[in-house]
């Protein structure tokens, strides 16, 4: 029997190897950035072409490397961060595995230029698919200046995998913001195709959560700081007033490296209860500083998820500096025990006679005398006929008719004030579904009840509204149809840059439904005009929840972004349960709802309406 086991080329290995590291330009961004950070740059500069697809570069002024560490950095398992297994549990950089370069060198075009401040010669080196195709020496600056060019060149499927460049850049912003707000002592900067993005100047931890999310922020923020032989926690948490249902800010850090962590969520979540509304989140930004020996950072291929050992007591401490610092700024009810301008209450001396207190009563004051010595308690004589002088009475004037009925109010017979019946509504197979002249019932604000031929039928009104907006939006987006309505004072949203690149991206479906958004600069955008028929809600919240929503479902194709966004304004401006609606309402939702392609349930699957067979009604009165 002939041998089938082999060694890999190296070359293949490298590309396995990608595979786990490099999954998307956001990746690369990372592994660059955090090197750099590693090196001890106190400047970074990166600048990205067609959200990572054409050209990542990342520019620092760290310490550089020589010219035998600059070949050796894109071999796997070269690494300057281990030197035995025992310092895996020691770990205070942000990466270790030295497996970054090799993988990214594997799978795009790099180019890279490097130099010591030891150094008058740098080093220029040029890989492609883990092949060097050239190394020399040149004349650059101090530090180390990636070029990684056509991202899976050599690797078509991935490469056609890649989701639009609105997604993409979103996922790099991401990373980018994970990193920044870890690292207020080091100035960034992010260029995409040419447009500054980010220009973040070395500054304090809160200057710098202010300059990625908006200066909003700055009056939400509660800071938080305790120091235990565990742990340290500081950082910041929102005010519950601030608590949004979805697009929360909500990061961990644990010894500069970003982590996520649902046990220590749920202990702020806690900390919370009964201050928010159920199901609505509050943004946090906490650092947590434990001993390395404590912590497994690499039990997730991403370093994102983190084991602690002792992670019960820390959910403690870490709930309690919460509540701390709600009650510290006054964000939960408490009693007032301040005394400050209160009057000081004399201490009781026994050997003090009692006096009982005196009143003074001024027996010469008047409340009608006037301040010039007039007097109004005497009322003056009005002559109210003068006022009428000039008009005629009916009963004086023979050229005035009277009609008989003007003494009471007309009666119309009751067949006049009678609702207009809806209209027989049909099924596809021809037979009505709503009988004709059938008048409608609303049943607790929720259901509207109606005769039906094969016997009761209860309609939800909310989710029949939804199903109807759903269909109008969908129509006037891909009609481009949707009617604007303009607002008297425009309101201002503020989003982070990785949350603009996906309005980007959305805004041509946002238009066609009628929004009006203006660019204003810096994350800023003034929302002059919301489609037709949702006045009253938020446009801010709106169209937020809207982006989170493409976030959340990360969806390239059109058409399912249009959906999303139909269903998020349909819902929005749906009627809500509780709602008292006339019998023209609840006969024209009726007529719209039986006019939608599929009635019987909501774009996302959940029943509209049900029917009570008669045979069902006559059981119960048997």
């Amino acid at each position: 029997m002939s041998d089938v086991i082999r060694l890999l080329p190296d070359s293949v290995a490298n590309q396995i190897a990608a595979g786990e590291v490099i999954q998307r330009p956001a990746s690369v961004v990372k592994e660059l950035v955090e090197n750099a950070i590693d090196a001890g740059a106190e400047n970074i500069h990166v600048l990205i072409t067609d959200a990572g697809r054409t050209n990542i570069q990342v520019i620092d002024d760290g310490k550089g490397m020589s010219e035998t560490d600059a070949r050796l950095s894109f071999e796997r398992h070269a690494t300057s961060k281990i030197r035995e297994a025992a310092d895996l549990f020691a770990l205070r950089t942000m990466g270790f595995r030295g497996e970054a370069l090799a993988s990214i060198a594997a799978v795009a075009q790099v180019e890279l230029k490097t130099r010591t401040s030891s150094e008058e010669l740098g080093t220029h080196i040029v890989i492609s698919g883990s092949k060097v195709e050239s190394q020399e020496v040149v004349s650059c600056p101090k530090g180390s200046n990636f070029s990684v060019k056509n991202l899976f060149f050599n690797i078509p499927v991935r490469r056609k995998f890649l989701k639009s460049n609105s997604t993409e850049l979103s996922n790099v912003l991401t990373e980018f913001e994970r990193i920044v707000l870890v690292h207020p002592e080091v100035a960034f900067t992010l260029h995409h195709n040419d447009g500054e993005m980010f220009n973040l100047p070395i500054s304090s931890l809160r200057q710098r959560i202010i300059s990625v999310f908006g200066k909003k922020l700055n009056q939400q923020l509660l800071s938080v700081d305790v120091d235990t032989t565990m742990v340290k926690i500081s950082g910041f948490v929102g005010k519950p007033e601030t608590a949004r249902k979805k697009g929360a800010h909500q990061y961990f850090f644990v010894n500069g490296r970003y982590m996520r962590h649902p046990y220590f969520h749920k202990a702020i979540t806690d900390a919370y209860e009964h201050l928010i509304p159920v199901g609505e989140q509050v943004s946090y930004f906490l650092y947590f500083e434990v001993d390395p020996a404590n912590i497994d950072v690499n039990i997730h291929p991403t370093k994102t998820e983190i084991k602690f050992e002792n992670e019960q007591a820390i959910w403690q401490i870490l709930s309690a500096a919460v509540k701390e610092a709600l009650g510290k700024f006054n964000a939960v009810p408490s009693i007032d025990f301040d005394t400050e301008g209160m009057p000081d209450i004399p201490a009781f001396e026994s050997d003090r006679p009692i006096e009982p207190p005196k009143v003074h009563v001024n027996t010469d004051f008047n409340p009608f005398r006037t301040s010039g010595g007039g007097d109004y308690s005497r009322k003056k004589k009005v002559d109210w006929e003068d006022l009428y002088s000039g008009f005629t009475s009916f009963e004086d004037d023979p050229n005035i008719s009277i009609p008989s009925s003007a003494s009471a109010p007309a009666s119309y017979p009751a067949e006049a004030v009678e609702h207009p019946q809806p209209k027989s509504l049909y099924c596809g197979s021809g037979e009505p579904v709503v009988e004709r002249g059938a008048l409608h019932l609303q049943y607790k604000g929720r259901f509207i009840l109606t005769s039906v031929k094969s016997g009761l039928m209860l309609i939800d009104q909310h989710r029949a509204h939804v199903r109807v907006l759903f269909d109008r939006y969908v129509e006037q987006i891909k009609q481009k149809q949707g009617v604007s309505q303009g607002v008297l004072f425009p309101e201002i949203l503020q989003l982070p840059a990785s949350e603009v690149a996906v309005l980007q991206g959305i805004m041509d479906d946002l238009t066609s439904i009628g929004f009006d958004l203006s660019d204003l600069g810096g994350g800023s955008y003034a929302i002059n005009g919301i489609p037709s028929g949702i006045e009253g809600l938020d446009p801010v919240t709106l169209v937020r929840n809207m982006v989170t929503n493409a976030i959340e479902k990360g969806n390239d194709v059109k058409e399912e972004i249009q959906n999303m966004l139909a269903l998020t304004l349909a819902r929005a401006a749906a009627i809500v349960y509780g709602q008292v609606l006339s019998s023209e309402e609840m006969c024209s939702l009726v007529d719209n709802l039986f006019a939608c392609p599929t009635p019987n349930y909501t774009p996302d699957g959940r029943v509209v309406l049900a029917t009570i067979k008669d045979d069902e009604i006559d059981k119960l009165f048997k």
